[in-house]
């Protein structure tokens, strides 16, 4: 989730008008592309072609301005997107219309998913339904995009407080692995800054976690978006990431995130405490 006002300065969405792809999906989550299916040109980063890990059934839980853009480039890339929000998916159907995605309800939105991406404010994380991860690819990966803004918006969590790291309090919650990603990225950037493999200059997103193949699998899907990634530690790490950091915010490519990374405190500043 974009630091909440962009570090906290709100971020807004644009509208795009996108085609609709269907494709065909395995238990697993992953295929290959349908018989005759073209698939069409992503229309937010002008064509460019990045590298593709197989069309996917991605789940998106939250529609807000990180949650509404990622499925924007997710489905123009060609994945099955189904999205939710906690208002039911009838208050989706601007957002499904324009991209193609398939508005359900939050229990179903990972159904089948290789990939599960949470992206509700912390205070909401624990009234999300049991069994939310029910039906999912058994080997599937959920991306927390979270922020704690305990002064703006969150109230006060004490396990955050007492030194836990947002993420690991997430994953608690869920009962559920989780990989950081996309917290500290702005929600404009997801459609506006993607750029092929190689360009000199490109945005770099940190990503956190424990499961080596869980954090690849992340790094691979932030590839295809158009941005370059670094590898940010464990989630007891994640703190690096987290607001307040060098690197929350920070657009630089990936040798000025790394270095961001290393110039981080776990100490949180009388900003970021309740």
């Amino acid at each position: 989730m974009v630091p909440l006002l962009a570090p906290i300065r709100a971020q807004q969405g644009l509208s795009h008008s996108v085609t609709p792809v269907l494709n065909r999906f395995s238990s697993s989550g992953i295929v290959s592309a349908p018989p005759r299916l073209v698939v069409r040109r992503d229309p937010f980063t002008s064509g460019t072609r990045h590298r593709k890990v197989g069309f996917m059934k991605i789940g998106i839980i939250g529609a807000g301005n990180i949650g509404g853009n990622l499925t924007r480039r997710l489905t123009a890339l060609g994945h099955d997107v189904s999205v939710a929000n906690s208002r039911g998916p009838e208050t989706l159907e601007a957002l499904a219309a324009e991209t193609g995605a398939t508005a359900v309800p939050s229990t179903q939105a990972a159904r089948g998913a290789r990939i599960v991406v949470v992206t509700v404010p912390l205070k909401a994380v624990p009234d999300l339904p049991s069994g939310l991860l029910e039906g999912a690819a058994d080997d599937a990966v959920v991306i927390d995009t979270g922020n704690y803004y305990p002064q703006q918006r969150d109230g006060r969590i004490a396990a955050i407080e007492d030194g836990l790291t947002e993420s690991r309090w997430t994953e608690r919650q869920i009962g559920h692995p989780v990989v950081k990603a996309f917290n500290g990225t702005y929600a404009q950037d997801i459609l506006d800054n993607g750029l092929p493999q190689g360009t000199p200059g490109r945005q770099a997103l940190p990503v956190a976690g424990d499961d080596p193949a869980a954090k690849q699998a992340v790094r691979d899907l932030i590839e295809e978006l158009g941005f370059d990634t670094v590898d940010a530690g464990g989630l007891d790490e994640s703190w690096r990431q987290q607001p307040g950091t060098p690197v929350y915010g920070n657009r630089g490519d990936a040798e000025t995130i790394a270095k961001a990374l290393t110039e981080a405190s776990p100490e949180r500043t009388a900003e970021w405490r309740a």
